[in-house]
C-alpha cells in the first residue's frame, strides 16, 4: 500500500482523495478549516490542519511516500518553508498543481517549452520545486477548471461582461484532472512538467453561450474588444508521454 498526502482537500483534493482511497491507497488530507476535519475523517481521510503561511511543523502529515499539492496559495515564503520541511521528510515524490495562467496571451499555441511570465508567483514557486534535489517533482499546469458544482454557466453573472469573445477557451474537467494524477502515479512519471487541457478550444463566445443555454439561463453579455488577446494551451506532451485520452474532450457537451 502506498501512502499519499494531499495538501488541500477542496474542490479537487477531496474527490481525488476519495478516488485514491478506492484504489487502495492510505490517504492523509489537509484543510485550513477545523469545520472540515470531521467531514474528511468521515470519508476515511486522515485529516490535518495545514496552512503553509503559518510556518508550523507538519511531521505527521509529511510522513508519506507521495505529496500532492492542490492549494491555490501563491505564498512564496510559505512554499519555501514547506519545501524545507519536505526535504527533511520521507516524501520522495511530489505533484505540484500549477496553472496555465503562467503563459502570457500572445496570440499563439503554447507548449511547455514556451516562455512564461517570469514574475508570476506560480513560476517562481514551480522553480523552487524544480531546483530541489531532495525529491522528484512533477508539475501539472491545469487549464481552467470545471466540473461538479463549478459550471461555466454560473460565471460572469449579474450582467458582468465577458472579455475577449473571439478568443479561445482552455478548460479541463475535474474528472480528467483526477485521472491524470492517477496515471502519473501509476506510471511513476516524475521530474517533468505537463500542460493539462482539453484539445477542444471553441471561442469564448460560443463556449459561454452554449453553457448558459445548457442551463436555460439568459444569454451572456460580451465586451466589444478591438484588440484580441488569446492563447491556446497544447497538451500533446501529456497525451504522448502518458498515452492519455481525455474523458471530456468536447467542451460543448458539458
Amino acid at each position: 500500500m502506498k501512502n499519499v498526502s494531499i495538501l488541500g482537500c477542496g474542490w479537487l483534493g477531496k474527490p481525488l482523495a476519495v478516488s485514491l482511497l478506492e484504489e487502495g491507497f492510505f490517504v492523509k488530507g489537509s484543510t485550513t478549516s477545523e469545520d472540515k476535519v470531521e467531514e474528511l475523517e468521515s470519508l476515511g481521510i486522515e485529516s490535518y490542519i495545514v496552512n503553509i503561511s503559518d510556518f508550523e511543523e507538519y511531521d505527521d502529515f509529511l510522513n508519506t511516500d507521495i505529496l500532492i499539492i492542490a492549494i491555490t496559495a501563491k505564498d512564496i515564503d510559505g512554499f519555501e518553508n514547506l519545501i524545507s520541511q519536505i526535504q527533511n521528510s520521507p516524501v520522495q515524490k511530489v505533484i505540484f498543481i500549477s496553472s496555465t495562467s503562467v503563459y502570457p496571451r500572445i496570440n499563439k499555441v503554447m507548449t511547455e517549452g514556451d516562455a512564461v511570465v517570469k514574475n508570476h508567483p506560480l513560476v517562481i514557486i514551480e522553480n523552487l520545486f524544480r531546483e530541489n534535489t531532495f525529491f522528484e517533482t512533477t508539475i501539472l499546469r491545469f487549464a481552467g477548471l470545471f466540473g461538479g458544482e463549478r459550471h461555466p454557466a454560473n460565471w460572469f453573472t449579474s450582467g458582468k461582461k465577458i472579455p475577449q469573445p473571439k478568443g479561445f477557451v482552455n478548460m479541463i474537467h475535474r474528472e480528467d484532472c483526477i485521472e491524470i494524477i492517477h496515471t502519473i502515479i501509476a506510471q511513476n512519471c516524475w521530474d517533468i512538467t505537463f500542460n493539462a487541457c482539453s484539445n477542444h478550444h471553441p471561442t469564448r463566445e460560443v463556449f459561454y453561450v452554449n453553457a448558459r443555454m445548457s442551463k436555460g439561463l439568459e444569454m451572456p453579455v460580451f465586451e466589444e474588444n478591438e484588440n484580441y488577446q488569446w492563447k491556446i494551451i497544447n497538451s500533446e506532451k501529456l497525451q504522448r508521454v502518458l498515452e492519455y485520452e481525455f474523458i471530456h474532450d468536447n467542451l460543448l457537451k458539458i
